[in-house]
């Protein structure tokens, strides 16, 4: 009889380098954390309950979900829970609490369930639920109206309010040590600059989010600011003004790097990030938003599967 092996084909990934969700998930949340504790001091206990309801329905959608559909139960893989900490860091401390649980709703159900689940979804679900609730009750994202009675330790207006309708002269006092530090009003998670940056830091030499992406968003929003400066001193921010303030930080660290809505090639990652910083800053100075992280990012999730095939030039050659 002849002695025959017999080969098992079977589907990629062929090799696996033992990473998992559930890894990623925690190590996002850990990366967070500096930027979620400096908003919390700064805003107090307020800010805290915001988080944790934000966090605690977030889960608590997702379970729902799997209960409904008769499936395992997927909240221990740690994805509901960054989603909720993610979108509780945009808000600010006064959002009331129907708004927190109608978001984090929108998040896990619509902008991530509904597309599939983890690795399906084409818009990152957090910034999805931001631009909807945005949209729907405009009032809650306007910080100085939230904020206005709000006993913490800046009273300023908000930065980027600041500089579109008063010019560069009204955003003097505005020092760039206090934006780095945290010193402004905003986002929870979003107002500390050097907590961000260490988180962003962190995803990036631990593998979890390709440095192309975001730096090349820091450097759109840097070049793009610095040519309005140019052009008209007087009345645009500088580029650090605008690196400091508002979503950039985390857009270009937690929210433009989401796996399923970005690419996975080098020349796209560039193209992706650097598009996503140009129209940050085309929105704030020239467009009818304040801050335009949110819907620059949706952009340029929309036009992601069309960089995607911008590709690499395959190995060999035909013969």
């Amino acid at each position: 009889m002849i002695s025959q092996k017999k080969f098992i084909v079977s589907h990629a990934p062929f090799w696996h380098n033992g990473s998992n969700i559930n890894e990623r998930s925690y190590h996002m949340l850990l990366a967070a954390l500096p930027a979620v504790l400096a908003g919390i001091y700064y805003y107090g206990i307020a800010a805290l309950g915001v988080v944790a309801l934000s966090v605690a329905s977030a889960i608590l959608w997702e379970l729902v979900i799997d209960r409904m559909a008769k499936r395992p139960v997927t909240i221990g893989d740690g994805n509901a829970a960054v989603i909720g900490l993610l979108y509780a860091m945009l808000l600010p401390a006064t959002m009331p609490w129907w708004a927190v649980i109608t978001g984090t709703f929108v998040a896990v159900i619509i902008g991530k369930t509904i597309f599939g689940g983890i690795g399906g979804n084409s818009f990152n679900p957090v910034v999805l639920a931001i631009a909807i609730l945005a949209l729907s009750w405009k009032h809650l994202f306007d910080f100085d109206t939230m904020l206005v009675n709000y006993d913490f330790d800046v009273k300023m207006m908000y930065p980027l309010t600041a500089a579109k309708y008063f010019g560069s002269q009204a955003i003097e006092p505005y020092h760039l040590t206090d934006l780095i530090i945290g010193k402004q009003a905003g986002g929870i998670g979003a107002v500390c600059g050097i907590g961000l940056i260490f988180g962003g830091i962190y995803l990036i030499l631990r593998g979890f989010i390709r440095w192309e992406i975001a730096l090349s968003f820091l450097a759109g929003v840097f070049v793009t600011a610095l040519v309005f400066k140019v052009a008209d001193a007087g009345r645009y921010a500088d580029p650090l003004f605008h690196i400091f303030t508002g979503y950039t930080l985390i857009g270009a660290f937690f929210l433009a790097t989401e796996d399923s809505s970005s690419p996975v090639n080098f020349v796209p990652m560039i193209v992706y990030g650097a598009a996503g910083g140009i129209m940050t800053v085309l929105i704030r100075n020239i467009g009818a938003y304040v801050d335009g992280v949110v819907y620059a990012i949706l952009v340029i999730n929309l036009i992601n599967p069309l960089l995607d095939k911008i590709r690499p030039k395959a190995l060999g050659k035909v013969v």
